[in-house]
């Protein structure tokens, strides 16, 4: 394995290991635990785990991977704050909803060689990325792999 080969990889495991923390912590609690608060009057589980998904779901134009699979998650929890949608899907459609988005993107970083990671994400321009070509694929993942860390910390604090 190539050094760029093993950084793709140890990103890619990264980004792994997250989505399954992510997905043990979310999958294993009722109905009633996901409207339970991150604190008092702060985001419900329920919210960060369709926020997390809609965010993965973006992820996919974004890097060439094609168009969104949920777009209607879109409105109910990202633009919107919690509680602000009167019906959130439950929690077997976020499920499906989680797996098969991130099932999707697994797959598309399946089909990639290291060097396809440093191509430019989709909205960068051409001239924007020959002046920084930090903004790349690799990037996208590694700055969504810290969002999910960071909501995995926000659920640990939530009463169980």
């Amino acid at each position: 394995m190539t050094p760029e080969q093993n950084l793709v990889a140890s990103a890619v495991n990264a980004w792994n290991v997250n989505v399954e923390r992510a997905d043990k912590l979310f999958s294993g609690l009722s109905e009633a635990q996901l409207l339970n608060e991150v604190a008092p009057g702060k985001n419900r589980l329920i919210y960060l785990w369709g926020h997390l998904i809609a965010v993965h779901d973006a992820m996919r134009p974004l890097l060439g991977l094609g168009q969104k699979l949920h777009p209607e998650l879109e409105a109910v929890f990202l633009t919107e704050p919690d509680k602000a949608v009167p019906q959130l899907p439950s929690s077997a459609q976020l499920k499906h909803h989680w797996d098969e988005v991130n099932g999707s993107l697994q797959a598309g970083f399946g089909n990639w060689a290291a060097s396809d990671w440093t191509q430019k994400h989709t909205p960068v321009s051409e001239e924007d990325f020959a002046t920084n070509p930090l903004r790349n694929r690799l990037s996208i993942l590694l700055s969504r792999t810290s969002h999910i860390a960071y909501h995995l910390g926000q659920g640990a604090l939530a009463p169980k």
